[in-house]
């Protein structure tokens, strides 16, 4: 029997939903504001995953302009049954309020590439919406109200609707299957048939620290249920010393070789030396974002239990399957000679189009032009790909010619519109092109370039960026040549790109580094971008 190494899925890739179709296993995640939404992968040993769909492609599936921050794809539910790939999904329009305000829809699909269907409404009133497909052909919709009556309250209460797909419509009738533990923030539900019983399993306690799995089981659909006798079946709020820590958000699934597994969400805190652990409310701060983690799991009376005790575990023992080759990719590297965008880059709300910029204006070449600025929840030519290691370098190269300080292009480490770093080329009435850096630090902007900008010589083409990031700094150095690099003599907190550091709770993602054009002028410009590498370093 071989081992699984957790996170299964490393850098942001929360809420997963866990399914099977015969002996091919798929993952589905959230993916908030960043497009295409929900990200899909697949395994045939639940130890080696490889990214295989990213079905929220079109706008008409889904239209996340002027979505907020960590609005967009939340806890995508995805399952299979009578030959079709059912997605659910919500995009939320509302964070920064009182309750949420999110759409919920339903995709299908023949095979997990595509193609998906037009969305088919679920309705406005909740969000982590599940569908439960029962032996005797009836289906089940599962979420979590959230409206005007649910806002002095953390939100518990878990509702079911009959669903019949041949009208494509839900039944009126709702009926509470749960009000929720001590925990609350009662969210994430899945709905289970093992033996005699029904299974309800669920996210508690919040997407934090405190965050848990709660089970219940009832002999019918509609309840009564009862709880666990351990009531939170995993957390890791008692072991403060964990490595993964946040661990919650569960799916289950019995593979075809009758044993059964637990996908779930966790997170891996760096700690900063000096600061105690518990220091306000908190153990650490997570760059890497929420990531995927897998839990053997065993039945005993009945009930599930999570192998090794109820904690996130680093290793976990594999199932009786024959172990897949791992492919592994020491650097990854898009040097842009396809006409489609890498599926490891993603774009913010809106999909790369002509708007945002060509992959084919300029065989070999990214293309980006000129849009709304890092701030902006509209367009933004931005490409980024995730934070997956603790170290690492990423690194580009571009042509690019400003007219004027407000065009600019370069390279970004990214959480959100309010926190980021960006070092840039614009170019400085009188002076010429200059190499600059801005930070955006909780909506706080700094400029700590601007009186001494790097510039850049008038007979250059050719800048060369890179960030070295470390699990608690980063700096940005620079080339002409492509050979010889110049740090820039500024440190960057890595652990500031987090949800842990961002201010108040409903932030949701992780960091990213990437490629960005902009212009405000309304003039016009761009960026041409002949590679973008990411490589991993040596210990990890």
């Amino acid at each position: 029997m071989y081992q699984i190494q957790n996170p299964i899925l490393t850098g942001f890739n929360p809420d997963p939903s866990l399914c099977r179709q015969g002996e091919d296993y798929y993952i589905a995640t959230s993916t908030f504001e960043w497009f295409p939404g929900v990200r899909i992968y697949h395994s045939r040993d639940l130890k080696h995953w490889s990214l295989v769909s990213c079905p929220l492609d079109r706008v008409s599936m889904l239209d996340m302009k002027g979505n907020p921050d960590s609005g967009g794809i939340w806890a995508p539910c995805l399952s299979y049954a009578d030959g079709l790939f059912w997605l659910l999904y919500t995009d939320v329009k509302v964070v920064d309020s009182p309750w949420k305000n999110g759409r919920n829809y339903l995709v299908t699909a023949p095979s997990i590439e595509g193609p998906w269907s037009e969305p088919i409404s679920m309705g406005n009133g909740g969000f982590d919406p599940s569908l439960f497909h029962d032996d005797d052909g009836r289906k089940y919709y599962i979420y979590r109200p959230w409206g005007p009556r649910h806002h002095s309250d953390p939100h518990c209460t878990i509702v079911l609707q009959e669903y019949f797909p041949q009208r494509q419509a839900l039944s009126p009738e709702r009926k509470t299957l749960f009000t929720g533990t001590a925990l609350r923030y009662t969210e994430g539900a899945h709905l289970y048939r093992q033996g005699g019983y029904y299974y309800l399993m669920v996210a508690e306690g919040g997407t934090s620290y405190e965050h848990a799995v709660v089970v219940l089981r009832s002999r019918t659909i509609d309840g009564p249920y009862e709880l666990h006798p351990d009531v939170t079946m995993m957390t890791s709020w008692h072991l403060p010393e964990n490595p993964l820590q946040k661990s919650g958000h569960g799916s289950l699934l019995e593979t075809h070789t009758g044993e059964w597994y637990m996908a779930y969400l966790t997170s891996r805190p760096q700690r900063l030396p000096g600061v105690p652990l518990l220091a306000s409310g908190g153990r650490g701060y997570c760059s890497l974002g929420r990531e995927t983690g897998i839990a053997r799991i065993y039945w005993r009376d009945d009930w599930p239990w999570v192998e090794g005790g109820k904690q996130a575990a680093v290793t976990v023992a594999g199932p009786q399957m024959k172990e897949q080759e791992a492919v592994v990719e020491a650097c990854w590297c898009d040097d842009f000679d396809s006409a489609v965008l890498n599926p490891h880059l993603q774009t913010l709300r809106i999909p790369f189009d002509e708007q945002l910029g060509s992959l084919t204006v300029r065989k070999g070449f990214l293309r980006l032009y000129g849009n709304d600025s890092l701030i902006s929840t509209f367009t933004q030519s931005t490409v980024a790909r995730r934070w997956q290691h603790f170290a690492f370098r990423a690194e580009t190269c571009m042509q690019f010619s400003p007219q004027h300080f407000q065009q600019s292009a370069g390279l970004t480490c990214y959480y959100n519109t309010k926190n980021w770093t960006y070092c840039f080329v614009d170019r400085e009435e009188g002076v010429g092109r200059t190499l600059k850096i801005t930070q955006l630090d909780r909506n706080v902007p700094s400029w700590p370039l601007h009186e001494t900008p790097v510039l850049v010589p008038e007979d250059v083409e050719t800048v060369w960026l890179r960030v070295d990031v470390e699990p608690l700094h980063y700096g940005y150095s620079y080339s002409f040549d492509g050979e010889h690099w110049q740090p820039i003599p500024l440190r960057f907190e890595s652990w500031k790109l987090s949800d842990d550091y961002i201010a108040g709770r409903g932030f949701f993602t992780g960091a990213f580094v990437g490629l960005h054009c902009e212009d405000i002028s309304g003039d016009g410009c761009y960026a041409d971008f002949d590679y973008f590498s990411y490589q991993p370093a040596a210990e990890q």
